[in-house]
């Protein structure tokens, strides 16, 4: 694949709820995969170990972050913190949370921004 059809793909992250055992045979079926000489595209998967975590980890507050990032292109933190019309600790506290978990990057010029084009999310019902 070129490196202009690359650039061209979407960035996605798929968000979800599972245990490590899913994760592990993830793993190993894309190990196997590449074993037999398949090619594997990228995933980029966050997945929390409960519903409640997840929802602590990304709350409503976290998402408009995430949004207004999107929506705007990178800014510092202080910019953000003066567009969400909230403290300055609080955001700060929020991106590096979040920056934690690869949903927003920090630049070498100290702004921050979302990497990623889609952010999907699917939580599946027990059976």
């Amino acid at each position: 694949m070129s490196r202009k059809s690359r650039e061209n793909l979407e960035r996605k992250i798929s968000i979800g709820v599972g245990t490590l055992q899913e994760a592990l045979d993830r793993f190993e079926s894309a190990w196997k995969s590449a074993e037999r000489g398949t090619r594997i595209a990228p995933e980029h998967r966050l997945t929390f170990s409960s519903l409640p975590r997840l929802l602590r980890e990304l709350s409503p507050a976290r998402w408009v972050l995430i949004e207004t990032l999107r929506a705007e292109g990178r800014m510092t933190v202080y910019a953000l913190a003066k567009r969400l019309n909230r403290n300055y600790k609080n955001v700060h506290t929020d991106v590096a949370r979040l920056a934690e978990f690869g949903l927003v990057e920090r630049t070498k010029d100290r702004k921050v921004h979302v990497p990623w084009d889609v952010i999907a999310a699917e939580l599946r019902l027990a059976a």
